[in-house]
């Protein structure tokens, strides 16, 4: 798939890998279509990402709420083809913490963000995919999902995220078998420790011992990493089924 063909609905895509997929995106002529909660900052970003740029304020737990903003992400750019799921929370607690056992709401919540939400949105997209007209090999879209390194090693106060995040890993497969007869190719990329709007709120010395724990690039990954990768993957049409890890060769310690 070319990119100035894409015509992508990005989750999370106000802030961190999200916006910077989008911003790669359309700089190569796409036209996205951002799902966010925050109102203000999915303006903003959708304001400076230019005219072929639209924000829908979205709950990706809410199965109405998604499918109504995908069907009008698909009137306003005229069709759809690519879903980017990026939204997530961390979801960070110890199953037995100082004031004991983690609330089922906090393991819940995070599964329902994270795991159902990409599964929300993935499936309302590809509802409209499959009836788009096959292009080079019968493809009609492309789904990506967001996982994380943690799926593989988790660390310590990570239960629920690395069980919500491990589920996007074991969902990829399965669902690019499925969807396999429609033309809809399934990927997702498992990111390591990147420069977010989380990172950029730790003291200097914890940002360095983050890189320093980074095999090669000692480094934090840079968002435009997780774009190209994305990028290669849309112009790739013989990956599919796969989870990349994008991450420097690190290997979460426990804790």
């Amino acid at each position: 798939m070319q990119l100035d063909q894409v015509k992508a609905i990005i989750t999370g895509g106000a802030s961190g890998l999200g916006h910077a997929v989008a911003r790669h995106l359309v700089a190569n002529g796409a036209s996205v279509a951002l799902f966010d909660v925050n109102e203000e900052k999915g303006n903003e970003a959708a304001k400076s990402l230019g005219s072929t740029a639209r924000f829908y304020r979205t709950d990706v737990t809410s199965e109405d709420g998604v499918a109504t903003n995908v069907a009008a992400a698909h009137q306003a750019m005229g069709g759809i083809n690519v879903v980017m799921n990026c939204a997530g929370i961390l979801g960070a607690g110890r199953v037995l913490g100082k004031e004991g056992a983690m609330p089922l709401g906090t393991f819940s919540t995070t599964v329902m963000v994270n795991l159902v939400g990409s599964f929300n949105v993935a499936k309302a997209g590809a509802a409209l995919m499959q009836n788009n007209v096959a292009g080079e090999d019968g493809e009609r879209g492309v789904i990506i999902n967001t996982a994380s390194v943690a799926a593989y090693e988790g660390q310590i106060g990570q239960a629920a995220y690395s069980a919500s995040k491990g589920g996007v890993v074991a969902m990829t497969l399965p669902m690019a078998r499925e969807l396999s007869r429609f033309g809809i190719r399934v990927m997702t990329i498992a990111p390591g420790i990147f420069w977010t709007p989380m990172v950029d709120n730790m003291p200097p010395a914890v940002q360095e011992s983050l890189g320093a724990s980074i095999p090669f690039p000692s480094r934090l990954g840079k968002p435009e990493e997780f774009a190209s990768t994305v990028a290669f993957i849309l112009g790739n049409r013989y990956i599919n089924g796969e989870t990349i890890r994008l991450d420097g060769a690190v290997r979460l310690q426990p804790k």
